[in-house]
């Protein structure tokens, strides 16, 4: 039989990602392995980040790899370098240039491709790759679908990435688009979607049938509709100078200057009635009738596919008005009462001759007792173990135990004293009161720590510190460098330690746009910040606090802020406190809110009373 010639196959040359490239690039520079393993591999991912000699040999056989796809591939000057360093030395010895020819010629086959499926460890250094996954963003392609989600601020949802490595993130998706497979939208811009500008593309023009959108302060309407000639324009002298209805809603909203959470709900709802009589009325807003505004309220039952999409920055061109599913019955009464209210104020600035809203019905919605979420409180077996743990961590003099020592002052602010997180974020040094003993015949006082708290509605009240939160509060202030003690300073209670590379960080501490990340004393935690922090502390405690049963897990697992200011009411009704002492410690309008956690408490007694009757019963059946 005779022997026919073969084709002989050669298996395709393995790939190796940009990390690897890089790796090998700053051996050949002569750095050592053990810096490479450490700036280069992630520990938690990588096998090479605590074993050295395997990276020494993964990296020889690398170069191997690609210097013999060279000899196939190269350039004849390069074949011939490479033949010649082998006879020398036995082995290929590169240099900075000729390893760079090396990629040059056999790089486009033995560089990897980034998919959707790869890992960020695999592509970004290991300290970007840890901020991400920190954001749940484990893999490129769930990288790729949150910038797109959450647009050109994507980043200030992932903890010390900022403005300038987002833009570098970004730009390296859209370069590498084809084999991920997507990439990000365009609307997704690199610069700082929150930096001011002052160019006129920034405004957007509505018009009727339009599908422009855009939020108040960047709205331009057609001087047909801009409401300067509305047809329920008032004849009197107005007592206001608003030329158009855009001038008229701005000037309601100054009226509330300093309330901003108030402020912004009704900029929300005037906003959506703005856009919506332009677009899809083709009506001026001061030229409203009754038929348009009822017209307006079935609207908000179901908006227009137009006006709805999932959150993003005002700044962005996806920004809608409404989020998908519309708005729920109680959200549509409590728009068409902001409307009303505002028209109402109109009419009496004599901008409109009358409120047609006036004439509209509140949309029906089931009257609900409301329901605070007083389950996520933590059992007082659980509450206990979370703050020894917290007393551990925050005695660490690693880079961690300034962060743990924050977190514990700021939980234990909201679980002893009972403090909404907004009010926790808010208390000053000054607030805080020491009172000394006080003895009579009757009671003797002990010495306290005293805070004066500003709560809803503008309502004062006075909760006593723990001497565990005063400690707490003592650490965290020696870690800012201040004497909590002596202090005199009107300085928050807790605070972040050093201030960002972020614009809008610089903007709020008033430091140069040069300056680096410096310490900072005098800014308090944003409600977003302390929320953060509390979350940060509740993850580290889901993955170190030992022996967590399911349920705790489960329960630490849905824990947040507010559940804090919950496990201290619920444990002073369980410590029978008077009612009326809790009432004003929480400071709730009514006592029937505050007997809430009474009703808790007892729920938890019938609970742990079944139990026990329940295992006696099992010891009963088993003894007979």
């Amino acid at each position: 039989m005779a022997n026919h010639p073969q084709q002989l196959e050669l298996p395709a040359p393995r790939t190796y990602s940009r990390t690897e490239f890089t790796a090998l690039r700053a051996r050949v520079k002569g750095v050592s392995i053990a810096t490479i393993a450490r700036l280069y591999f992630d520990p938690d991912t990588s096998p090479y980040a605590d074993a050295p000699s395997e990276l020494e040999r993964f990296l020889r056989t690398m170069r191997d790899d690609l210097v013999s796809l060279a000899l196939r591939e190269g350039s004849p000057v390069l074949i011939g370098y490479l033949k010649q360093s082998i006879e020398k030395t036995g082995e290929p010895r590169l240099t900075p240039v000729s390893l760079q020819l090396i990629e040059e010629s056999a790089g486009k086959w033995a560089m990897a491709r980034p998919e959707a499926n790869h890992s960020v460890s695999r592509w970004f250094r290991p300290l970007i790759a840890e901020r991400l996954a920190h954001a749940h963003l484990a893999t490129l392609g769930e990288l790729l679908t949150f910038c797109n989600r959450r647009g050109g601020s994507w980043w200030r949802s992932v903890p010390r990435i900022g403005a300038h490595r987002a833009r570098v993130i970004v730009a390296w998706l859209r370069r590498h688009a084809d084999t991920l497979g997507a990439t990000v939208a365009a609307d997704v811009e690199l610069a700082d979607p929150l930096a001011a500008r002052s160019d006129a593309t920034d405004t957007v023009v509505i018009e009727p049938a339009g599908r422009h959108l855009a939020p108040l302060e960047r709205v331009a309407v057609p001087h047909a509709l801009s409401g300067e000639r509305g047809t329920n324009r008032s004849l009197a002298f107005p007592y206001v100078r608003a030329r158009h209805d855009l001038d008229a809603i701005r000037a309601y909203l100054n009226g509330y200057t300093g309330q901003e959470a108030t402020q912004r709900a009704y900029t929300r709802e005037l906003e959506r009635l703005l856009l919506w009589s332009i677009t899809q009325r083709g009506v001026a807003l001061s030229s409203l009738t009754v038929e348009d505004c009822e017209a307006y309220k079935a609207f908000l039952a179901v908006p227009a596919e137009a006006f709805t999409g999932p959150p993003a920055p005002r700044k962005s061109g996806r920004w809608r008005p409404f989020a998908p599913g519309g708005l729920s019955p109680d959200s549509q009464r409590y728009a068409v009462r902001a409307i009303r209210a505002a028209f109402d104020w109109l009419v009496d600035v004599r901008y409109l001759a009358g409120n047609p809203w006036r004439a509209v019905k509140d949309p029906k919605t089931v009257k609900r007792v409301k329901k605070m979420k007083i389950e996520r409180a933590l059992p007082i077996g659980l509450w206990t173990r979370v703050r020894a743990f917290l007393a551990d961590r925050s005695e660490s003099a690693g880079p961690d135990g300034a962060r743990w020592r924050a977190a514990r002052a700021l939980l234990l602010l909201m679980g002893d004293a009972g403090l909404r997180v907004a009010e926790a974020a808010a208390s000053a040094r000054t607030a805080l009161q020491w009172h000394p003993a006080e003895y009579d015949t009757k009671h003797d006082t002990p010495a306290t720590w005293q805070l004066e708290v500003v709560g809803k509605g503008d309502k004062e009240r006075f909760v006593t510190l723990s001497e565990e939160g005063i400690d707490a509060l003592r650490a965290h202030w020696a870690d800012r460098g201040l004497d909590f003690d002596t202090a005199t300073e009107d300085l928050p209670l807790v605070a972040p330690l050093v201030i960002p590379l972020t614009p809008h960080a610089r903007k709020k501490f008033g430091l140069d746009e040069g300056a680096g990340e410096v310490a900072q004393t005098a800014g308090g935690y944003s409600v977003r910040g302390a929320r953060g922090l509390t979350g940060w502390a509740i993850r580290q405690l889901l993955e170190h606090l030992p022996d967590l049963s399911e349920s705790e897990r489960r329960q630490l697992a849905r824990t947040s802020p507010h559940a804090f200011r919950h496990t201290f009411g619920t444990q002073s009704v369980a410590a029978d406190v008077p009612l009326d002492v809790v009432q004003q410690l929480l400071g709730h309008a009514s006592l029937q809110t505050t007997s809430t956690y009474v009703t808790a408490e007892l729920r938890r007694m019938r609970r742990e009373v079944a139990k026990y009757h329940a295992r006696l019963g099992r010891r009963l059946s088993e003894a007979s």
